[in-house]
């Protein structure tokens, strides 16, 4: 006799993602069939983790291309005391929302806004900046000379790209690493250093 049939969590398992630490380690959390939504690789979540330290407590994060909300709510899983999603996809932007409200994520703040514009009127001081944009637009030339004046001192921004992206000599590429198609960078701006 065969199992009875039960249907597929919300968006099926192709469209879910796994948080891999924290409070919230195993849970898996689900995003809309888009074909612009490339959660990050638990590869790469790992280690970008390992890379920041596996607690994040107190830090305050962005993340300011959410899509599937991955790195978002993995470093709330791990700590953080605020961790502001900025998603301008209706579809994504609800499925944050469940998930929010599934996860009882108490720390995250959702925005939903085009990442550009969120950052013309945002004035936050952020630890850590979450930057995953589309690969096929090109907002890293245009996002990443605003978000030297978003970071807390010490803050970093983690960049997954196709291909590195051209940066300005304040930029120092702190980590580096690559799975598969995506290159992902840990950068510290040293701009304002005497």
């Amino acid at each position: 006799m065969s199992a009875p049939h039960r249907p597929p969590a919300a968006g099926g398992k192709k469209n879910q993602v796994r948080i891999i630490g924290g409070a919230w380690r195993s849970r898996r959390i689900a995003f809309p069939p888009r074909a612009e939504l490339r959660p990050t690789p638990d590869r790469v979540r790992e280690t970008l983790f390992n890379w920041l330290g596996q607690d994040l407590t107190g830090r305050v994060c962005l993340d300011l291309f959410a899509g599937s909300g991955a790195l978002g709510f993995e470093a709330a899983s791990r700590g953080a005391r605020r961790v502001v999603m900025v998603e301008r996809d209706a579809a994504a932007y609800k499925a944050l929302e469940d998930n929010a409200r599934l996860l009882a994520a108490s720390a995250v703040e959702l925005k939903r806004a085009d990442a550009l514009e969120f950052l013309r009127t945002d004035s936050g001081s952020y630890d850590i900046v979450f930057l995953d944009p589309p690969f096929s637009a090109d907002y890293l030339q245009s996002v990443l000379p605003q978000l030297a004046a978003r970071l807390a001192p010490g803050g970093v921004v983690h960049v997954e790209a196709a291909q590195a992206p051209p940066l300005a000599p304040q930029w120092q590429v702190y980590r580096a690493g690559r799975a598969g198609a995506v290159i992902h960078q840990l950068l510290k701006w040293t701009g304002n250093e005497a």
